[in-house]
């Protein structure tokens, strides 16, 4: 058999470097399964790796993108866990089953191949298995894999959230958006940072967060934070700016609070750089990176989502073609979207 795969070239300095090859379907080994792939979602990583701008190793001639979900259609000799027929959403590194990931040299689309392909062979330990009958889509399940189980992470994976607790969200991303909905899910006060006010009301009318502020208005957002939260503050805030962010991330923190560092949308020069760890230590804060989540961790968010019957924040699906992926691509960079951009890659 064979299928289409999704390869970036060499040099990975544009989108236009997303080609389509054919190549043989894998054959399971022992303890594998074989999925066949319904849907896949893009993260900012992805963006990153097709430029040559993600910080961390990528292989040559990668095939990109790590969140998938599919269909089983064929089982390893030795795998009694999984069946053929089980829909299933497999971990970002197969290596990491639970705890912290040991190194950066199994994340797939990557250092290692991904799942922009119509079939993917992946280790039985590392498939979870989410609900046929859901009203979930295989696009939002897709989701969680980096998505979903960061910010879970972010909300359990240290200091475990509890209800009426303050959740800060910087930006109306992938991630942000999708902490949004389980935080509130959890019984959390939400707040929601970005410089659009038509973002803004958005995400507050269908995803019904709490405070919303618009960091051009309040280019000082941490006291407009304080001022919302009655001198307070946050007990988690969710880092996708990086560097240029940081510092207010940690002022509007409560003592003892924690700060997710997930993401480098914005940066600081070395002479830019706040002093974090005297602003950690004035907060007793947690600042804590977070490159994704265990198998384990995947099992609990899809779970969660799944008894809860959450949905998941799909904007936007494109079609399993070279000119459709490259716009998918094209329309993440933008940052335009709100929530999650998928492609759909068989029915």
């Amino acid at each position: 058999m064979r299928q289409t795969v999704i390869r970036l070239d060499k040099e990975r300095t544009s989108f236009g470097g997303l080609k389509a090859y054919s190549e043989d379907v894998p054959k399971p080994s022992k303890h594998e399964v074989l999925m066949k792939v319904v849907a896949v979602s893009l993260n900012y990583r992805d963006i990153a790796i097709a430029t040559s701008k993600y910080p961390f190793p990528v292989k040559d001639n990668v095939v990109p993108c790590s969140d998938a979900a599919g269909i089983v259609v064929e089982v390893g000799e030795g795998v009694n866990s999984v069946a053929v027929g089980d829909h299933i959403i497999g971990t970002l590194d197969f290596s990491n089953l639970f705890g912290q990931q040991m190194s950066w040299s199994g994340g797939q689309g990557g250092p290692v191949d991904g799942v922009l392909r119509e079939y993917l062979a992946i280790p039985a330990a590392s498939a979870v298995i989410v609900p046929k009958n859901s009203p979930q889509s295989f696009a939002e399940w897709s989701t969680l894999v980096v998505t979903g189980v960061t910010a879970w992470n972010s909300l359990y994976g240290n200091t475990p959230l509890r209800p009426g607790q303050v959740v800060l969200f910087q930006g109306t991303g992938g991630v942000s958006v999708s902490g949004l909905i389980l935080a509130r899910a959890a019984g959390a006060v939400t707040i929601v940072t970005s410089s659009s006010d038509e973002k803004l009301k958005f995400v507050k009318d269908k995803y019904m967060a709490d405070f919303t502020v618009n960091y051009k208005t309040h280019p000082e957002w941490s006291q407009e934070v304080l001022r919302l939260t009655g001198g307070q503050g946050v007990d988690y805030v969710f880092e996708n700016g990086g560097s240029g962010t940081i510092a207010q991330s940690i002022k509007c923190l409560k003592m003892g609070g924690n700060v997710s560092v997930i993401g480098f949308l914005s940066g600081a020069t070395q002479d830019q750089m706040p002093d974090i760890a005297s602003l950690a230590l004035e907060k007793g804060a947690i600042v804590r990176g977070i490159q994704g989540g265990s198998t384990q961790l995947l099992q609990q968010v899809a779970q969660f989502v799944g008894a809860r019957g959450l949905r998941l924040p799909v904007e936007k699906v494109f079609k399993f073609t070279e000119e459709d992926i490259r716009n998918a691509y094209d329309y993440v960079a933008s940052g335009s979207h709100i929530g999650k951009v998928c492609i759909q890659v068989s029915d």
